[in-house]
């Protein structure tokens, strides 16, 4: 006689697959999301560090920073009222204004609470105050 070999998984090989594949994911992502929070405040850190360096050299022109109401923007696109308007570069200090690796702008503080300016990435909660990932990043805090 000939014997019927049945190709497939049961039920039961099926579940345990899907149960180990779950224990798996969710090993991973145990270790893998402080280290995504880790990446995004290293991120915010890097922007600030280049903002702050685009602040220093309109200050070099300008013999000043730019006031609170000149903002940010006035990194990318001149304010108009410069003292010396001739020293603007024609593409800005920075091409474009980054955003906070939550998605947030960067607050700038003129004058600066902590320094001559702050610099501020609100965190992941995008509002004052936190801890841990809500915790604000900035120019003059560690």
């Amino acid at each position: 006689m000939k014997k019927l070999i049945r190709k497939g998984f049961t039920l039961l090989e099926l579940l345990i697959v899907i149960v180990i594949l779950g224990l798996l994911v969710s090993l991973v992502s145990v270790n893998f999301l402080p280290t995504l929070s880790n990446a995004y405040v290293e991120v915010a850190k890097q922007d600030i560090a280049r903002l702050q360096q685009a602040l220093v050299m309109f200050k070099i022109n300008e013999g000043r920073y730019p006031t609170q109401d000149q903002g940010l923007n006035s990194l990318v696109e001149n304010p108009g009222d410069l003292r010396n308007p001739n020293k603007y570069p024609s593409g800005g200090y920075i091409n474009k204004l980054p955003t906070d690796p939550w998605g947030n702008d960067y607050v700038y503080v003129f004058p600066g609470q902590n320094s001559e300016f702050d610099i501020i990435s609100l965190g992941a909660d995008g509002a004052l105050g936190g801890e841990g990932e809500n915790a604000d990043i900035g120019n003059s805090t560690e």
